[in-house]
Protein backbone atom coordinates (compact mmCIF):
# COMPACT_ATOMS: atom_id res chain seq x y z
CA UNK A 1 0.00 0.00 0.00
CA UNK A 2 1.72 3.37 -1.23
CA UNK A 3 0.70 6.96 0.22
CA UNK A 4 1.33 10.02 -1.64
CA UNK A 5 1.12 13.51 0.36
CA UNK A 6 1.20 16.97 -1.11
CA UNK A 7 2.23 18.67 2.16
CA UNK A 8 5.80 18.38 3.72
CA UNK A 9 4.84 18.41 7.20
CA UNK A 10 2.53 16.51 9.50
CA UNK A 11 2.02 15.57 12.65
CA UNK A 12 3.11 13.12 14.99
CA UNK A 13 -0.34 11.35 15.40
CA UNK A 14 -1.29 11.52 11.50
CA UNK A 15 2.19 9.69 11.11
CA UNK A 16 1.45 6.77 13.16
CA UNK A 17 -2.07 6.52 12.39
CA UNK A 18 -1.06 5.92 8.85
CA UNK A 19 1.53 3.62 10.17
CA UNK A 20 -0.89 1.42 12.14
CA UNK A 21 -3.30 1.40 8.82
CA UNK A 22 0.10 -0.12 6.88
CA UNK A 23 1.48 -2.48 9.48
CA UNK A 24 -2.47 -4.03 10.01
CA UNK A 25 -3.01 -4.08 6.42
CA UNK A 26 0.38 -5.88 6.24
CA UNK A 27 -0.21 -8.49 8.84
CA UNK A 28 -4.07 -9.50 7.76
CA UNK A 29 -2.83 -11.26 4.64
CA UNK A 30 -1.10 -13.76 7.24
CA UNK A 31 -1.19 -15.58 10.47
CA UNK A 32 -5.04 -15.57 10.62
CA UNK A 33 -7.35 -18.41 12.09
CA UNK A 34 -11.09 -19.59 10.81
CA UNK A 35 -13.82 -19.08 12.79
CA UNK A 36 -12.93 -22.47 14.67
CA UNK A 37 -9.46 -21.01 16.12
CA UNK A 38 -7.52 -22.66 13.32
CA UNK A 39 -4.48 -21.86 11.34
CA UNK A 40 -6.05 -20.96 8.05
CA UNK A 41 -4.07 -19.26 5.00
CA UNK A 42 -0.34 -18.37 5.24
CA UNK A 43 1.51 -18.26 8.14
CA UNK A 44 4.74 -17.14 9.10
CA UNK A 45 6.36 -18.39 12.31
CA UNK A 46 9.04 -16.10 14.00
CA UNK A 47 11.73 -17.38 16.32
CA UNK A 48 11.47 -16.09 20.17
CA UNK A 49 13.51 -13.42 20.92
CA UNK A 50 15.40 -12.31 17.18
CA UNK A 51 11.91 -12.40 16.05
CA UNK A 52 13.51 -13.16 12.49
CA UNK A 53 11.03 -15.71 10.62
CA UNK A 54 11.74 -19.39 11.41
CA UNK A 55 9.41 -20.82 8.81
CA UNK A 56 6.12 -19.84 6.16
CA UNK A 57 3.51 -22.11 4.90
CA UNK A 58 -0.24 -22.57 4.28
CA UNK A 59 -2.48 -24.44 6.28
CA UNK A 60 -6.14 -24.96 5.63
CA UNK A 61 -8.15 -25.08 8.63
CA UNK A 62 -5.78 -26.04 10.99
CA UNK A 63 -3.89 -28.66 8.23
CA UNK A 64 -0.62 -27.86 6.75
CA UNK A 65 -0.53 -28.13 3.25
CA UNK A 66 2.04 -27.90 0.00
CA UNK A 67 5.70 -26.82 1.02
CA UNK A 68 6.88 -25.37 3.71
CA UNK A 69 10.01 -23.37 4.56
CA UNK A 70 12.54 -22.85 7.12
CA UNK A 71 14.78 -20.50 8.18
CA UNK A 72 17.96 -20.26 10.35
CA UNK A 73 18.02 -17.51 12.92
CA UNK A 74 20.69 -15.14 10.89
CA UNK A 75 19.63 -11.90 8.86
CA UNK A 76 20.78 -14.01 6.04
CA UNK A 77 17.78 -16.37 6.37
CA UNK A 78 19.32 -19.28 5.20
CA UNK A 79 17.09 -22.24 4.18
CA UNK A 80 17.84 -25.06 6.54
CA UNK A 81 14.58 -27.16 5.11
CA UNK A 82 11.50 -27.51 3.13
CA UNK A 83 8.51 -29.66 4.23
CA UNK A 84 5.98 -30.96 1.13
CA UNK A 85 2.54 -31.93 2.89
CA UNK A 86 1.38 -35.37 0.97
CA UNK A 87 -2.42 -35.04 1.61
CA UNK A 88 -3.26 -38.22 1.33
CA UNK A 89 -1.22 -39.86 4.69
CA UNK A 90 -0.25 -36.97 6.20
CA UNK A 91 3.42 -37.31 5.57
CA UNK A 92 5.86 -34.94 4.89
CA UNK A 93 8.59 -35.27 2.34
CA UNK A 94 11.56 -33.33 3.92
CA UNK A 95 15.21 -32.03 2.61
CA UNK A 96 17.50 -30.57 4.67
CA UNK A 97 20.16 -27.97 3.59
CA UNK A 98 23.43 -26.59 4.32
CA UNK A 99 24.54 -23.38 4.33
CA UNK A 100 25.61 -23.24 1.15
CA UNK A 101 22.20 -25.26 0.06
CA UNK A 102 23.34 -28.31 -0.79
CA UNK A 103 21.23 -31.18 0.68
CA UNK A 104 22.25 -32.98 3.92
CA UNK A 105 19.88 -35.63 3.94
CA UNK A 106 15.88 -36.15 2.30
CA UNK A 107 13.08 -38.35 3.26
CA UNK A 108 9.56 -39.00 4.58
CA UNK A 109 8.44 -38.04 7.86
CA UNK A 110 4.46 -39.44 9.31
CA UNK A 111 3.76 -38.19 12.76
CA UNK A 112 7.52 -36.20 13.23
CA UNK A 113 8.81 -39.48 13.35
CA UNK A 114 11.29 -40.70 9.88
CA UNK A 115 9.34 -43.45 7.52
CA UNK A 116 10.52 -45.51 5.02
CA UNK A 117 13.78 -44.55 3.00
CA UNK A 118 16.16 -41.75 3.32
CA UNK A 119 19.29 -40.53 1.86
CA UNK A 120 22.19 -38.97 3.37
CA UNK A 121 24.86 -36.96 1.29
CA UNK A 122 28.47 -36.70 1.34
CA UNK A 123 29.38 -33.00 2.44
CA UNK A 124 28.89 -30.04 0.03
CA UNK A 125 28.27 -32.79 -2.46
CA UNK A 126 25.11 -34.35 -4.79
CA UNK A 127 26.66 -38.04 -4.24
CA UNK A 128 24.81 -39.92 -2.30
CA UNK A 129 26.35 -41.17 1.48
CA UNK A 130 24.57 -43.61 3.02
CA UNK A 131 20.45 -44.94 2.40
CA UNK A 132 18.56 -45.61 5.49
CA UNK A 133 15.34 -47.57 5.47
CA UNK A 134 13.02 -46.53 8.77
CA UNK A 135 9.59 -47.89 10.69
CA UNK A 136 8.07 -45.34 13.10
CA UNK A 137 11.62 -43.54 13.92
CA UNK A 138 13.70 -46.66 13.93
CA UNK A 139 16.00 -48.22 11.61
CA UNK A 140 14.51 -50.94 9.62
CA UNK A 141 15.93 -53.32 7.09
CA UNK A 142 19.04 -52.52 5.16
CA UNK A 143 21.35 -49.98 5.67
CA UNK A 144 23.76 -48.92 2.35
CA UNK A 145 27.23 -46.68 3.07
CA UNK A 146 28.52 -45.57 0.49
CA UNK A 147 32.54 -44.12 -1.21
CA UNK A 148 32.33 -40.77 -3.03
CA UNK A 149 32.47 -42.39 -5.77
CA UNK A 150 29.48 -44.10 -5.50
CA UNK A 151 30.93 -47.76 -4.90
CA UNK A 152 29.44 -49.57 -1.95
CA UNK A 153 31.68 -48.99 1.58
CA UNK A 154 29.12 -50.98 3.84
CA UNK A 155 25.64 -52.89 4.31
CA UNK A 156 24.58 -54.00 7.25
CA UNK A 157 20.69 -55.28 8.13
CA UNK A 158 18.53 -53.77 11.00
CA UNK A 159 15.45 -54.03 13.18
CA UNK A 160 14.18 -52.08 15.68
CA UNK A 161 16.66 -49.64 15.46
CA UNK A 162 19.79 -52.34 16.50
CA UNK A 163 22.39 -54.44 13.81
CA UNK A 164 20.74 -57.74 13.59
CA UNK A 165 21.25 -60.11 10.16
CA UNK A 166 24.38 -59.60 7.80
CA UNK A 167 27.04 -57.44 7.48
CA UNK A 168 29.33 -56.39 4.48
CA UNK A 169 32.54 -54.49 4.20
CA UNK A 170 33.99 -53.46 1.13
CA UNK A 171 37.40 -51.55 -0.16
CA UNK A 172 36.46 -48.50 -2.56
CA UNK A 173 37.72 -51.19 -5.56
CA UNK A 174 34.57 -53.72 -4.38
CA UNK A 175 37.01 -56.22 -2.34
CA UNK A 176 34.94 -57.97 0.32
CA UNK A 177 36.59 -57.14 3.52
CA UNK A 178 34.41 -58.92 6.10
CA UNK A 179 31.08 -60.68 5.84
CA UNK A 180 29.29 -61.31 9.47
CA UNK A 181 26.30 -61.72 11.09
CA UNK A 182 24.94 -59.87 13.80
CA UNK A 183 21.96 -60.37 16.84
CA UNK A 184 20.66 -57.92 18.88
CA UNK A 185 23.81 -55.40 17.69
CA UNK A 186 26.07 -57.93 18.69
CA UNK A 187 27.88 -60.38 16.24
CA UNK A 188 26.72 -63.98 16.23
CA UNK A 189 27.07 -66.69 14.08
CA UNK A 190 29.99 -67.46 11.45
CA UNK A 191 32.39 -64.42 10.17
CA UNK A 192 34.90 -63.88 7.81
CA UNK A 193 37.76 -61.46 7.29
CA UNK A 194 39.52 -60.90 4.93
CA UNK A 195 42.97 -58.54 3.69
CA UNK A 196 42.73 -55.76 1.48
CA UNK A 197 43.90 -58.29 -1.68
CA UNK A 198 40.32 -60.49 -0.72
CA UNK A 199 42.63 -63.28 0.70
CA UNK A 200 41.02 -64.22 3.60
CA UNK A 201 43.13 -63.35 7.16
CA UNK A 202 40.74 -64.95 9.78
CA UNK A 203 37.47 -66.98 10.54
CA UNK A 204 35.15 -68.44 13.03
CA UNK A 205 32.18 -68.15 14.54
CA UNK A 206 30.83 -65.63 17.52
CA UNK A 207 28.53 -65.82 20.26
CA UNK A 208 26.85 -63.15 21.70
CA UNK A 209 29.97 -60.58 20.53
CA UNK A 210 32.18 -62.85 21.76
CA UNK A 211 34.53 -65.30 19.39
CA UNK A 212 34.20 -69.23 20.41
CA UNK A 213 35.38 -72.59 19.49
CA UNK A 214 38.09 -72.88 16.62
CA UNK A 215 39.11 -69.61 15.13
CA UNK A 216 41.43 -69.75 12.16
CA UNK A 217 44.30 -67.61 10.80
CA UNK A 218 45.68 -67.03 7.45
CA UNK A 219 48.67 -65.00 6.34
CA UNK A 220 48.48 -64.06 2.68
CA UNK A 221 45.62 -66.85 1.79
CA UNK A 222 47.67 -69.78 4.08
CA UNK A 223 46.35 -71.32 6.97
CA UNK A 224 49.09 -70.49 9.60
CA UNK A 225 47.20 -71.18 13.03
CA UNK A 226 43.95 -72.44 14.77
CA UNK A 227 42.72 -71.17 18.31
CA UNK A 228 40.42 -72.21 20.24
CA UNK A 229 38.74 -69.31 21.59
CA UNK A 230 36.50 -70.69 23.93
CA UNK A 231 39.30 -71.38 26.41
CA UNK A 232 39.47 -68.72 29.18
CA UNK A 233 43.28 -68.15 28.77
CA UNK A 234 42.73 -66.99 24.38
CA UNK A 235 39.68 -64.84 25.04
CA UNK A 236 41.68 -62.85 27.71
CA UNK A 237 43.48 -62.51 24.34
CA UNK A 238 40.81 -61.71 21.88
Amino acid sequence: MTFIFKRKYFSYSVVVSLLNIWVSHAQSTYNKIDERGKKNGLWIGTYNESKRPKYEGNFVHGKEVGVFKFYDDTKAKSLIATREFNPNDDSAFTIFYDQKYYKVSEGKVMNKLFEGEWKYFHQESNTIMTIENYSKGKLEGLRTVFYGSGKIAEEQVYKNNVKDGLYKKFTEKGILLEESNFKNGLYEGAAIFRDANGDVASKGIFAKGKKVGMWQFYEKGKLIKEVNMSLPANRLKD
